[in-house]
């Protein structure tokens, strides 16, 4: 058995669960998340703490059961205290500035990109330089900074582009003559 599903989840205060028998719906002050549950994991709730468990012996329903504990212990976190992602643009004329649900880039491009956030994301931008993408899904808040990211990755000559804040950018030497 998964010995990630056999660590409990517990549950903050400020957050309420509602379990059915084939979704769980978390709900805490940065926002409400769902979840649908697979057919081999089972989830019961004792006081404040969540057990996850395999609902018979198969290598399947293990493996599941340590993914499924995995994501709703995520989405607690989400829930009570956030998830965000800093992004940092480098290179000459590069900015972004944020203004409700959009993000404007300017990455050396010929025209400006308008990036539309989706629902339940929000983007700030401290300095025309960095980007700051919070949200209570840590799977959207990472695909959100994926994309936004995917307009100018980092290239590895002058390590121009849109990197995270934490990421090392190899850089290769230049063509000699």
């Amino acid at each position: 058995m998964s010995r990630v599903a056999n660590i409990p989840v517990a549950i903050p205060k400020g957050v309420e669960t509602t379990l059915s028998e084939s979704q769980i719906s978390i709900k805490g002050g940065k926002g409400n998340l769902q979840l649908a549950l697979h057919s081999l994991v089972g989830v019961s709730q004792e006081d404040e703490v969540l057990k996850i468990s395999a609902k018979n012996d198969s290598r399947q329903a293990s493996a599941l059961a340590g993914t499924f504990r995995a994501l709703i212990n995520n989405m607690v976190v989400g829930v009570s205290q956030g998830f965000e992602k800093r992004l940092e643009l480098r290179g000459v004329g590069y900015r972004a500035k944020a203004s409700g649900s959009n993000v404007n880039l300017t990455v050396g491009y010929s025209h400006a990109i308008d990036y539309k956030l989706p629902g339940g994301v929000k983007a700030e931008t401290p300095s025309q330089t960095e980007i700051v993408i919070s949200g209570a899904d840590k799977q959207l808040v990472g695909q959100v900074a994926a994309e936004i990211r995917d307009f100018r990755p980092p290239e590895p000559y002058k390590g121009k582009g849109i990197r995270y804040v934490d990421e090392r950018v190899y850089r290769k030497e230049a063509k000699k003559k």
